[in-house]
């Protein structure tokens, strides 16, 4: 039971970068999936998370407007657009799950797995 974020990279400040979260060993659906994200130096903070069962979505206020969550059952994928990114929001990115802002089942913080780096820089 592992979660798995992939979609990382480099890129230049405006541009866009779409990270995935999968999974193996159990479907996606009754979970409320989040995605966090951690600086050097800095606390990890909450971006966005997608309710499991009317599909609600939360944002943090520094990624609002920019930044979409979106789930595809069939794939059992949770991905995370991102666009007109910033040099703050250079981070590792982690999925796991945020019952704080939206509702479904957790996982703890064991079946997270490594996150992925987005790095924002001209």
């Amino acid at each position: 039971v592992q979660l798995q974020a992939s979609g990382g990279g480099l890129v230049q400040p405006g541009g866009s970068l779409r990270l995935s979260c999968a999974a193996s060993g159990y479907t996606l659906d009754y979970y409320a999936i989040g995605w966090f994200r951690q600086a050097p130096g800095k606390e990890r903070e909450g971006v966005s998370c997608i309710s499991s069962s009317d599909g609600s979505t939360y944002y943090a206020d520094s990624v609002k407007g920019r930044f979409t969550i979106s789930r595809d059952n069939a794939k059992n994928t949770v991905y995370l657009q991102m666009n007109s990114l910033k040099p703050e929001d250079t981070a590792v990115y982690y999925c796991g799950t945020d019952r704080w802002y939206c509702s479904g089942y957790g996982l703890p913080e064991s079946s997270w797995g490594q996150g992925t780096q987005v790095t924002v820089s001209s």
